[in-house]
């Protein structure tokens, strides 16, 4: 299955939720979903649709395939704790996420792209695989050669209390694993796990 190449704006229209900073004007002036009959008001939507929008929502927040996002849902209702809060915190602790939040890059699938072009390493080793699941003490820094480039010129403010980031040396140190409390964007987790749960 393709990774989903659909603009962000129209993603984000039509699950009603900015995907990206890019997003939140535009769908200021185009509310509602996208097509020919977007504007139209829907019905009642059931609870599976609520739970399907949710999971797509998500999904497509973090930018993963279905698969992808479908594996991490049933790793986290196996491990101890509250199944939704087991699976933002596996979402999260993504590599390409991490990049993301410690500022290095604009969007995730930027974040991404770095990553699989291998710009970054992990406690010393290269690293080509934006999946890869962080812990606690993991140090990731981008390599000499990247640094010289021009691919970090437009490095922002981190957006992380759980990463320790030194922005000057193009660096970030994993302090703690993230908490719910972490997580500001407006998702409701407990609807991705009742859909999977079915």
């Amino acid at each position: 299955m393709a990774r989903n190449r659909t603009p962000i704006v129209k993603q984000s229209r039509r699950e009603g939720f900015a995907l990206s900073e890019k997003a939140i004007k535009i769908m200021a002036r185009r509310p509602g979903t996208p097509g020919p009959h977007g504007s139209r008001p829907n019905n009642k939507p059931s609870l599976y649709c609520k739970q399907l929008r949710e999971k797509q929502k998500v999904r497509h927040l973090y930018g993963l395939m279905e698969k992808q996002f479908s594996k991490l849902a049933r790793t986290a209702m196996r491990r101890p704790g509250i199944a939704g809060e087991n699976l933002l915190v596996l979402l999260e602790s993504r590599l390409d996420n991490a990049v993301f939040r410690a500022g290095f890059a604009n969007t995730r699938r930027a974040s991404r792209q770095m990553v699989a072009h291998g710009h970054f390493t992990l406690n010393g080793k290269r690293v080509t695989i934006p999946s890869i699941t962080l812990k606690a003490g993991d140090v990731i820094e981008a390599r000499p050669k990247a640094k010289k480039s021009n691919v970090f010129m437009a490095v922002g403010a981190s957006q992380a209390n759980w990463l320790d980031v030194k922005q000057k040396d193009l660096k970030f140190t994993v302090v703690t694993l993230p908490t719910r409390a972490d997580i500001q964007d407006e998702i409701h987790e407990q609807s991705i796990i009742e859909f999977y749960s079915r």
